[in-house]
């Protein structure tokens, strides 16, 4: 069994460090910022040969108001999901109140808990750790998360009375990863949360709530999914804060690892130049594709109707993504979009056999010619896979490289229809074929020399 830990304390005494330390990633904001983690964040550790769960978790300082006390909601649900608990003290602002407050909370959860004392550089240990012993936990250790002073010896007790971990048999199941990516308060998160059926992530009527991707594995009907929530997008000239962008650079992350990206778009405010942008670095990812029209209820019907209009006139360029009007709130709609996620996962990872491929590429060039380049045909001759999720098409010819932009936006058209590669884009590539009367001799054959031509003369007789 895989031990669960859960990293608490007050705000910015380090814990999402020591969650980097131990998962040995990056996956967590880190900065000098107080309230900078606010959902509950998953990652895998494995030390002394055993494996082990980290979650990271907001601070609690038991002022919270708004949505800090969403936040501190958060850590508490940690504590009730974890084996262990490492609460996180700072070694030089010394016990505080919110440290007795949390310590109170953990003895009710009846969980096993160890004190880490960081930022622990620079101090005599004794000296430091001397306020500390009076909370009365058993286990206490002095580290520094930042450069991982102390780390490894925590752990090595920490891990001690669990086994060695053994890899289980894989099952064959193939786990789906959507992303939900929008502007901010677009409703993601409360979209998440129905998906998930649990208040699994930070909701509050506030943009920027979400400023860490948090991955979230469960399973539905038999098939595994990992959901990935996102910070919402601005526009470049209105982020300020170094943290946004750090979280802008992790949504893009995010978009790159998912199989399917749902985008959600605020129907009162309808569809704005930044949900073109964001779509455009969904299709530039080349992952699966599909739109939720949120906050749906309430509209009027002309107010329907308008977006309805400018939905299907601004994304010519995104036809094959399936749209959905929903409303995450109250979960109408939300079920159907599980319909097209499939289907869009299904159709970037097909497997696409060269014969099939050949023969749809030749009923697109039969209906439809290659131009005519310095007055020769453009040849295109057989079609094979190249890749999944996107589907890369790979074909060969002559004169590839002069084929226009929009004879290939009509063959990836052509391809995605007959084999209905429904909720991707396809990426068509090409290839030119060596010249074999390029150079003057086939490889592995003796040059011809050329004799030359002898001409006699012969003295006539006058």
């Amino acid at each position: 069994m895989i031990p669960v830990i859960a990293l608490v304390g007050r705000p910015n005494v380090g814990k999402s460090t020591l969650f980097n330390r131990l998962t040995r990633s990056r996956d967590a904001l880190v900065a000098n910022y107080s309230g900078l983690t606010r959902d509950r964040k998953y990652g895998d550790g494995e030390m002394f040969d055993r494996r082990f769960m980290v979650i990271d978790t907001g601070g609690i300082s038991g002022e919270e108001e708004g949505i800090d006390a969403e936040m501190a909601d958060q850590s508490l649900l940690a504590m009730d999901e974890a084996d262990i608990v490492l609460f996180i003290v700072d070694c030089r602002s010394g016990v505080t109140a919110a440290d007795y407050m949390i310590a109170d909370k953990l003895r009710r959860k009846n969980r096993l808990v160890y004190l880490v004392a960081n930022k622990i550089d620079g101090l005599d240990p004794a000296v430091a750790l001397a306020d500390f012993y009076e909370m009365g936990f058993a286990g206490m250790f002095p580290t520094t998360a930042t450069h991982g002073r102390g780390v490894r010896s925590m752990m090595e007790e920490v891990l001690e009375p669990y086994p060695e971990y053994v890899e289980p048999q894989p099952d064959g199941s193939n786990s789906i990863k959507i992303g939900v990516v929008g502007r901010p308060n677009v409703g993601k998160s409360t979209l998440v949360n129905r998906l998930l059926g649990e208040d699994r992530v930070v909701v509050f009527d506030e943009p920027g709530t979400t400023r860490d991707s948090i991955y979230i594995d469960y399973e539905r009907h038999g098939q595994t999914y990992t959901l990935i929530d996102t910070a919402g997008i601005r526009k470049r000239k209105n982020v300020k804060l170094a943290i946004e962008k750090f979280s802008i650079v992790k949504t893009l992350q995010a978009i790159d690892d998912a199989n399917v990206v749902v985008l959600m778009v605020d129907a009162h405010e309808g569809l704005v130049d930044q949900d073109l942008h964001l779509m455009g670095s969904v299709i530039d990812a080349g992952r699966g594709l599909v739109l939720g029209i949120n906050k749906w209820d309430g509209l009027d019907p002309d107010k329907r109707e308008h977006i309805k209009v400018e939905i299907k006139r601004r994304l010519q360029f995104a036809d094959f993504a399936d749209v959905h009007f929903i409303s995450a709130l109250h979960g109408t709609g939300v079920g159907n979009l599980y319909d097209s996620i499939g289907a869009a996962y299904a159709a970037a990872t097909d497997t696409l056999s060269a014969s099939r491929l050949t023969k749809v590429l030749e009923g697109a060039v039969e209906e439809h010619q290659p131009p005519m380049v310095h007055g020769r045909r453009v040849k295109l001759r057989f079609a094979h896979a190249g890749g999944r999720n996107p589907p890369v098409i790979i074909i060969h010819g002559n004169q590839t490289d002069s084929v226009p932009a929009q004879y290939t936006r009509y063959l990836e058209k052509i391809f995605r229809r007959e084999l209905g590669l429904h909720g991707t884009p396809v990426r068509v590539e090409y290839r030119t074929g060596a010249n074999p009367y390029s150079s003057k001799a086939k490889a592995g054959e003796k040059p011809v020399s050329k004799r030359k031509k002898v001409v006699k003369y012969s003295k006539r007789n006058d």
